[in-house]
């Protein structure tokens, strides 16, 4: 079986009837598990407090912000090398939940950083970098409304998304590039280094984690779906117009 025949608008929909059922009832499971075990059934962090916890929702939102920019990346380069309709369309659906999952990191990183900082925002490089990204989502989010020609906006989209893509990954490997700044490198790989994040934390987090990588792919999934209605819903009108 090949991975092109899920660039079918029929195939890629029948097949995601199949996944949600799936998909959706896993996400839910996860995410509650992790949030309630995270908020409810962890200590209070020595030096952080209970605003420690704030991580169970910072941190799967923002990585899931940087990796929701690569997925579209991905299926735009897709588009503009085979010309698939469903990946140009899997991008365009994935870019507001993609915006979403930023604006949640950067609330909770505010909130999470006014208490151990003493500052609801700083010009740290990471953080510019990921305010950047968001601007970049809403302008994607933009161009797709402000061009007529699906075909025209998914190419003029891609681009953008290929430019974006810098923010991207200076998003997740700022602290790296930059030394210097409030913002602490990643500890969730850590298991095992010097100053790993504590097993206490690590697993339910890991529980969010899941949670948030499976809502994604399901809004991402059903979004496309209703992307492939719509275009065929304006090739019908188009063609009663000219009938």
């Amino acid at each position: 079986m090949s991975l092109w025949e899920y660039a079918n608008p029929k195939k890629f929909t029948e097949t995601t009837a199949r996944v949600l059922p799936v998909v959706v009832p896993l996400a839910g499971a996860c995410l509650l598990a992790g949030l309630i075990w995270g908020f409810f059934f962890t200590p209070e962090d020595y030096k952080q407090g209970s605003t420690v916890k704030i991580l169970f929702l910072h941190v799967p939102a923002a990585m899931m912000a940087v990796n929701a920019w690569i997925m579209m990346l991905v299926a735009s380069l897709v588009w503009i090398v085979r010309r698939h309709h469903v990946s140009a369309l899997a991008a365009k659906a994935a870019a507001p939940v993609g915006m979403t999952f930023t604006l949640v990191a950067l609330v909770t990183g505010a909130l999470w950083g006014q208490p151990m900082w003493g500052t609801w925002w700083e010009w740290d490089p990471r953080l510019t970098s990921f305010l950047i990204l968001f601007l970049f989502y809403l302008g994607y989010i933009a161009l797709w409304q402000a061009v007529e020609n699906p075909d025209t906006a998914a190419d003029l989209t891609g681009v953008l998304c290929v430019v974006g893509s810098v923010f991207a990954v200076l998003s997740r490997y700022a602290v790296k590039f930059w030394n210097q700044g409030l913002h602490q490198d990643s500890t969730i790989m850590k298991v095992g280094e010097k100053d790993p994040l504590d097993p206490a934390y690590y697993w339910p987090l890991i529980f969010c984690l899941a949670g948030v990588v499976l809502m994604f792919v399901a809004l991402v999934l059903l979004r496309t779906v209703t992307e492939i209605r719509l275009r065929r819903l304006a090739v019908i009108e188009a063609r009663e117009k000219f009938e």
